[in-house]
């Protein structure tokens, strides 16, 4: 009797480690902590545990800093290989948003309060000290 593929250990592999090989995460440690603090759902269930093995065809939700990243689980990893490599590990089913075409007047300006001060808003707060003397300009 022939076992199959599914119950092939090396059709499947923790969680930690395929999200470092597939670079999803800058490190295994890092891949833990996100796991454990609950921001990894895989086919609707959110999961806790590093050691979860994952297998081909699994859909990940991975909840990161700035995006929410939705991938299918197509290999197992080897190694962390560079990005090409990595890639070729899930495919990636995040919508992608478009973005908001800004003009070139958009882009340069900014809005009143944000960044530096120019030169007249100083003077201005400058005015607002005690002992100020416009000659000391």
């Amino acid at each position: 009797m022939e076992k199959q593929s599914s119950s092939n250990p090396a059709s499947r592999q923790r969680l930690d480690k395929w999200l470092f090989f597939t670079r999803l995460m800058k490190s295994r440690s890092l891949a833990q902590k996100a796991i454990e603090a609950g921001h990894v759902i895989i086919n609707d269930e959110r999961v806790k545990q590093s050691s979860f093995q994952l297998k081909a065809g699994d859909v990940l939700v991975l909840s990161l800093e700035r995006r929410d990243v939705i991938a299918r689980v197509l290999l197992p990893g080897v190694r962390r290989g560079p990005y090409e490599e990595a890639r070729l590990l899930y495919e990636d089913l995040t919508p992608t948003e478009p973005r908001e075409k800004l003009s070139a007047f958009d882009q340069a300006t900014r809005e009143a309060g944000a960044g530096r001060p120019t030169k007249k808003e100083r003077r201005e707060t400058d005015r607002l000290k005690p002992g100020f003397n416009p000659r000391d300009d």
